[in-house]
């Protein structure tokens, strides 16, 4: 049996968050099987120990991994990256905060009003976020390949004109920097994630993954104005350029 099996969860998960998702995927909720060990909660799930190692690795090799070189490739598979990173936000992380937020049953103490405040302002986070990674994919994202099909001649110049018209890349870019801090309320309620005193292992691990969320959030958004809008601008303006060229010859 591996050398992680008779390590209690509390400590497993404290020595590394990412056990505590994958243990979550798994059905084993670590604030409720704190005192076992991995052998014993596992043995309740009808799960191999070995299994549960085995992702645990593969979950730190994953986070690991280095940022693909995106400013090399081609605007299309860009906004691909973008929107898998949506769908792993919105299917993935959110809902699993979402319920560590939600299970988490404050102590009396210094935490109990920072866990009511976390139950309370998650959700508007959450709603205000999924709405913004919505209407960023049906704006901004649609037309971008708008500028790309057009700049291959595969889009209708009428149409062209029009969408033109009604959208700005530079425009886009200013109110994508009016709405980056989505994370400013939660910074607020837990002291930038500083824990004093003992705090439960419920609270570290929710503060842990909040911080790396907004690291992640961090990092899209770095993708988004540093590659993903100047490449835009650039499409947009050649793809002006280009209508211009044929207005000049009729």
């Amino acid at each position: 049996m591996h050398a992680l099996a008779n390590s209690r969860i509390d400590d497993l998960v404290i020595e590394n968050r990412i056990r505590a998702k994958v243990l979550f995927y798994f059905g084993i909720k670590f604030y409720e099987t704190s005192e076992q060990t991995l052998a014993q909660a596992c043995a309740a799930k009808g799960l191999s120990v070995q299994q549960v190692v085995r992702e645990f690795e593969q979950a730190d090799a994953d986070a690991a991994t280095s940022s693909l070189p995106l400013v090399n490739y081609p605007i299309e598979l860009i906004i691909e990256y973008l929107k898998h990173a949506h769908f792993v936000f919105v299917k993935h992380t959110l809902p699993y905060l979402g319920r560590l937020i939600d299970s988490f049953q404050p102590p009396p103490g210094p935490y109990f009003t920072i866990g009511k405040d976390l139950k309370l302002v998650y959700p508007l986070l959450l709603e205000d976020f999924i709405h913004h990674i919505y209407e960023e994919e049906d704006t901004l994202f649609t037309y971008i390949l708008a500028l790309d099909r057009a700049l291959a001649g595969h889009y209708p110049p009428g149409k062209l004109y029009f969408t033109m018209e009604k959208n700005s890349i530079h425009r886009f870019a200013v109110d994508h920097e009016a709405h980056e801090d989505e994370m400013a309320g939660i910074r607020s309620i837990t002291n930038n994630y500083q824990l004093e005193g003992v705090a439960p292992v419920h609270l570290k691990i929710i503060y842990a993954e909040l911080q790396a969320f907004e690291e992640s959030l961090e990092r899209h958004a770095s993708v988004e104005n540093n590659i993903l809008f100047p490449k835009a601008m650039d499409l947009e303006n050649a793809v002006r350029q280009k209508m211009r060229e044929k207005v000049s010859l009729n």
